[in-house]
């Protein structure tokens, strides 16, 4: 039986009652939880990889807190939805025809691991791009709270140098 931690001491003095237990039920249903494991982390993952092919603003958007920060490459970080749209909106007039593969790396307490694998085409210039990249998501109630990522891109039709990643 779970009793609230601020009755502890009383509670070892006499019999717990039924209203002693009430108010520590969960408020959100368990769908809501963050992943417990990593079969669970990895759905999520997986899950979040369809929502850009074809590009989904409003599901991807859903997925983050209202209170999200996203420190994304060499962006200054932002915060909040609204900057996240405007981000992904961005990002999807940009590049066409994404096709992304998220791959699950690990989970540790709320924090989940991903490495992710693109390709697209430039809208402006109509060049054949990839990418690879790094990303840590710190969940909150089954949302990102946390958007940290990585990465670099490149043509896919000229091989990539230190020199050329260092520019």
């Amino acid at each position: 039986m779970r009793l609230p931690l601020h009755g502890v001491k009383y509670a070892a003095q006499r019999v717990a009652t039924r209203e002693d237990v009430m108010p520590v039920q969960p408020l959100r249903k368990e769908a809501d939880c963050n992943p417990q494991n990593a079969e669970e982390a990895k759905a999520l993952v997986k899950h979040v990889e369809s929502l850009f092919m074809p590009w989904d603003i409003d599901a991807l958007v859903a997925g983050f807190t209202e209170d999200c920060v996203v420190r994304f490459g060499t962006l200054p970080e932002f915060r909040g939805r609204d900057a996240l749209r405007a981000f992904f909106t961005a990002r999807s007039s940009k590049q066409k025809n994404y096709r992304l593969k998220k791959t699950f790396r690990t989970l540790t307490n709320d924090a989940i691991a991903n490495v992710w694998e693109g390709q697209w085409q430039d809208a402006e210039s109509g060049a054949a791009m990839h990418g690879f990249g790094v990303e840590l998501w710190v969940m909150r109630d089954g949302r990102i709270a946390v958007w940290e990522a990585a990465f670099n891109t490149g043509r896919a039709d000229r091989p990539n140098s230190v020199v050329d990643l260092l520019r």
